[in-house]
């Protein structure tokens, strides 16, 4: 018989879900008859990942990869369907792989980290090769690359979230235990923005509303609400933007203070927290 064509594989790939490798060699294996490959693929398990797409996948961990200078970093979210999965060592070496890959071929996002190499297998195939053998939904939710002067990561027991710190105004030290004390911060208070300037514009309108509609509940003066609104509004951004939030291991300062007082001028320049479930 004639060799198995891509597009074969490709249409046997979209009907189940399997990866290319097992595609092409149920399809050999078939002689090119799909109903005979399909068979085959869900006597190996391979259907599986077809069938659990519209499962929810809230378990899972979190993985990093950080360059030795620290100057550079990633984080992924991997989600199963159990936390029994989560703690399973081929997830977990298949979480790693991921991290590792991300961080050395540096994917613009998500559906770029999807398509890399790892191996003879891309990102994607590998996660159905497991999903095919595991038998739960698998899928990479979360994606993220930073770099800075100082880039640090904290990961928080149990591994369910993630947290990467970019830190500028470094001056030659080294600062990973600061970035580790935010990055402790940042997973306990999950902060919305740094600072006032880098919270989003429709949430403030949405604080300043909320707050209007409280202080007139309480019967105040029409006259006096926008005053009394942005009171409340500066409460939200110092409760609610890292920089201004009291630091967690010293309720005496903010987290700006601390910063200030590890080297002057250390600052927060981005992070980003990813929590599983």
């Amino acid at each position: 018989m004639s060799a198995i064509s891509a597009q074969d594989v490709n249409k046997l790939r979209q009907m189940t879900g399997a990866g290319m490798m097992d595609c092409k060699k149920a399809l050999t294996e078939a002689e090119g008859d799909f109903e005979k490959a399909i068979e085959i693929l869900r006597k190996k398990g391979q259907k599986v990942s077809a069938s659990r797409s519209d499962r929810d996948a809230k378990e899972g961990a979190v993985f990093i990869s950080v360059s030795d200078d620290k100057k550079e970093a990633v984080l992924i979210a991997l989600n199963c369907e159990t936390d029994f999965v989560g703690k399973n060592e081929e997830f977990q070496s298949l979480g790693k792989l991921i991290a590792e890959t991300a961080f050395k071929n540096k994917p613009a996002d998500k559906e770029a980290l999807l398509a890399l190499k790892a191996g003879d297998l891309t990102i994607n195939d590998k996660i159905v090769e497991l999903v095919g053998k595991i038998g739960e939904k698998i899928e990479v939710s979360e994606y993220v690359h930073m770099k800075g002067e100082a880039v640090v990561a904290y990961i928080h027991a149990g591994s369910k979230l993630g947290v990467l710190v970019s830190l500028k105004g470094v001056n030659g030290k080294d600062v990973t235990e600061a970035g580790k004390d935010v990055g402790m911060q940042i997973a306990a208070m999950n902060p919305v923005g740094i600072d006032e300037k880098s919270v989003d514009s429709s949430l403030i309108e949405k604080e300043l509303e909320i707050a209007k509609a409280q202080i007139l509940a309480e019967g105040k003066p029409a006259a006096m609400v926008d005053k009394i609104a942005q009171g409340k509004l500066q409460k939200f951004f110092k409760d609610n933007t890292l920089l201004h939030q009291i630091f967690v291991k010293d309720n005496s300062k903010t987290v700006a203070q601390y910063l200030d007082g590890v080297t002057k001028g250390l600052t927060v320049a981005e992070f980003k927290r990813i929590a599983i479930g």
